[in-house]
């Protein structure tokens, strides 16, 4: 068989469990002894919206083996992603249960000891607030691509909020639900279309732990499809700004060549403006990849690797 049709071949296994949190079960994925040392500094890698937690594995395959072996490392499906999935169905999602969730995770985790939180979009976005939120329970923090978002004025709630509840009657009418593939391999396609540089044996590989089968073997992404209704509160810049500057953790702001933000805002909101709102944290630190997208932690692993373990290795 060609090599290109076989799934890329992971260096470093993982063992899977879930945790009670709140309401549901979260999914946790660890590259870890069967029985870590508790002692041992705790790595959390927080993936993004329509993502899970097997994300991270080309990330971790590409860190140092003396990096491993110096602490416990270990990523979740966020509520309603992968297999952290509520026993009744969900209308909605709300940003700020991202952040009870983290917090009771880490309770779990390492009740005692602040982290070293890694979060990529959504999970740099959810570990911004969270930062300034709890900042004594964070170490070090890097955000992947994780710029928040351009301001919404105060006048465009009611507008927001009718939409949310149109959106609300149009999901359960069953008018926004996700695609379904025929075979996983054209799940591995999808992958690759909306990422250029992803090859095709890490879209396979990402393909079988992003879906699953169906009884008639149309396989469907593991994500809920209410994720797709708006949320109902506007986005207050001011908001963030503040979370920003009550982060005490030193934050390295991790960026791909590419400048998603330009393709996504067109103008609304730019580079130059995240990076203003980063001068409100104490300690932040500015890095580039080169030859990258948003899904940079795909596109470069080994750069992004490098840069997490350099910083957080930095911490001691």
């Amino acid at each position: 068989m060609s090599t290109d049709l076989l799934p890329y071949q992971p260096r470093r296994l993982w063992q899977s469990r879930m945790l009670p949190v709140r309401e549901l079960h979260y999914h946790q994925r660890s590259w870890e002894p069967a029985e870590p040392d508790p002692e041992l500094p705790l790595l959390v890698l927080a993936h993004g919206w329509m993502d899970v937690a097997a994300s991270w594995q080309f990330v971790v395959d590409a860190f140092g083996e003396a990096f491993v072996r110096g602490r416990r490392i270990v990523a979740h499906d966020w509520r309603g992603f992968g297999l952290s999935r509520a026993a009744q169905p969900c209308d909605s999602y709300y940003f700020t249960d991202y952040l009870a969730d983290l917090d009771m995770l880490l309770e779990q985790l390492s009740p005692d000891r602040p982290v070293d939180l890694v979060g990529h979009s959504m999970g740099g976005n959810i570990g911004s607030w969270y930062a300034g939120a709890r900042p004594e329970r964070i170490r070090s923090f890097v955000n992947l691509e994780g710029f928040g978002m351009p301001e919404v004025p105060a006048s465009q709630a009611p507008k927001r909020l009718a939409q949310w509840m149109d959106e609300l009657r149009e999901q359960r009418a069953g008018g926004m639900g996700l695609a379904a593939y025929d075979s996983v391999e054209a799940v591995a396609g999808r992958l690759q279309k909306t990422n250029r540089r992803l090859p095709r044996d890490k879209a396979l590989w990402l393909a079988h732990h992003w879906s699953a089968p169906d009884e008639q073997g149309r396989w469907h992404i593991l994500g809920d499809a209410s994720h797709k209704v708006v949320n109902p509160y506007i986005y207050r810049a001011d908001e963030a700004i503040a979370c920003l500057a009550a982060i005490t953790a030193p934050v390295l702001s991790v960026e791909a060549s590419d400048d998603s933000l330009g393709q996504w805002y067109k103008g609304r909101y730019t580079l130059e403006q995240y990076h203003e709102r980063l001068q409100q944290i104490a300690h932040c630190e500015l890095a580039v990849v080169q030859d990258a997208g948003h899904m940079l932690h795909h596109d470069q692993p080994q750069a992004v690797a490098r840069l997490i373990e350099d910083f957080v290795g930095a911490r001691g």
